[in-house]
């Protein structure tokens, strides 16, 4: 048994950890269980996703200290959306922006919120991380949850430690397959969209103008993100090509040179002669929605209670408004007297973040149905779509809002009232 803490969080992902600085801002302790090294944590390797990130987002990465962390060529700005139906060119595309010198939203490599989220909370008072733990076994009771966990060998000796560790409240945030949330007796509606996703780095000759294009296809969807130029000066920009597991397995069998045209052709040369900047990586495509987001001494955060499909960029995004919805709970129940595993406060936080969450997630899987589907009517509807947006707009702006968030910073962390919008 170890010394106890406020909350046990299992997952040091960046929501994980994320949830343990600003609980640690808040004045409570916390213990981090993740099955990966210290090394992998330290220093995680690039993976090929880039995180697009609202206003709101960006402020609590601000206030949570990660965001300085981040080097200058990670820091990136969408000034424009463009969402085609087809390929570019075919028809005129929804253009999305501000209307004036403010960005859309940032946008960030995955493995340096990794990064800087790691490297913020070992510094920070009142955080534990226990790394190369596997959890066995997770229960919650009436006045405390438990994880047994077993930590891998130091590197003199083979002999393993089993720890029980315990606390008030337990928040599983070990990705949208969650093993936490299963043990925890917690279901979850999965949408399986049958398709892959190829994320991977490009250079370009022509600028991209801090553009992003959406380029709905009936076979394929192209998702071209602009990154900041290289310290060389190159422009580059992130791919995400959406494809049936079959056509998926062709494009990563390509050659980096013959990979590059396919991209090149199906974006119209827009950017002109492209080459592959790195390495393809691929991932199933998989939506996820918790039946529940709490329960008794535990809660879900993060991709642990909402995996979304990434046309929308809404996943991180959801994840850190769920860390400041969690925080205020916890911290509007201590000032009440409640512990920090009240039913009250963490019914609280399931119901804010639900009614945030719904829309986004129904949404999103609305909009993947409507734009992938190559029939006659929902061709008709999509381009009608398009059309409306493009005539009104307020429409036009709502959609914006969408992708900015709330304009102005959210309240801290440590405040005792939930925002106006949740």
């Amino acid at each position: 048994m170890t010394s106890p803490c406020d909350v046990l969080i299992v997952g040091a992902g960046p929501a994980g950890l994320s949830l343990a600085i600003a609980l640690a801002q808040a004045g409570f302790s916390t213990t981090v269980v993740e099955r990966q090294p210290e090394a992998a944590l330290a220093d995680p390797a690039p993976d090929g996703r880039e995180i697009a990130l609202t206003h709101p987002s960006v402020a609590t990465l601000q206030r949570l200290g990660t965001w300085a962390g981040l080097q200058a060529h990670e820091r990136g700005q969408i000034r424009e959306a463009q969402v085609h139906d087809g390929p570019p060119g075919r028809h005129g595309p929804l253009r999305l922006h501000t209307g004036g010198a403010q960005a859309l939203g940032a946008i960030v490599p995955n493995h340096a919120l990794r990064r800087t989220a790691h490297a913020v909370a070992t510094r920070t008072a009142g955080v534990r991380i226990l790394t190369g733990a596997q959890v066995n076994r997770v229960a919650t009771g009436a006045s405390h949850a438990e994880v047994d966990c077993r930590l891998a060998p130091a590197e003199d000796t083979d002999a393993t430690q089993s720890l029980r560790l315990q606390a008030p409240l337990l928040v599983a945030a070990d990705s949208r397959f969650s093993a936490t949330r299963r043990q925890l007796d917690i279901g979850a509606d999965t949408t399986d969209f049958g398709r892959t996703v190829i994320v991977c780095r490009m250079r370009h000759a022509l600028p991209h103008g801090g553009t992003a294009h959406e380029c709905f296809g009936y076979t394929r969807t192209l998702a071209i993100l602009p990154l900041p130029d290289t310290p060389d000066g190159q422009a580059v920009c992130s791919v995400v090509v959406t494809a049936g597991a079959a056509d998926a397995a062709a494009l990563l069998a390509l050659p980096p040179e013959a990979f590059a045209a396919e991209v090149q052709a199906q974006f119209c040369q827009r950017l002109g002669p492209m080459a592959l900047d790195g390495e393809r990586h691929a991932y199933p495509l998989v939506g996820v929605y918790a039946q529940r987001f709490a329960g008794p001494r535990c809660a879900l955060l993060g991709d642990a209670a909402v995996g979304m499909h990434p046309v929308t960029a809404h996943g991180f995004n959801l994840g850190l408004a769920g860390v400041e919805r969690l925080v205020a709970a916890l911290v509007a129940g201590r000032h009440q007297g409640h512990d920090t595993g009240h039913a009250a406060a963490l019914a609280r936080y399931a119901s804010a973040h639900h009614r945030h969450a719904w829309p986004l997630y129904q949404g999103t899987n609305a909009i993947v149905r409507l734009y992938t589907d190559a029939r006659p009517l929902p061709r008709l509807l999509r381009q009608g779509v398009l059309q409306l947006a493009r005539r009104l707009p307020p429409l036009r702006a709502a959609i914006v809002g969408q992708l900015t968030g709330p304009m102005g910073a959210p309240a801290p962390a440590h405040r005792t009232t939930l925002r106006p919008w949740d």
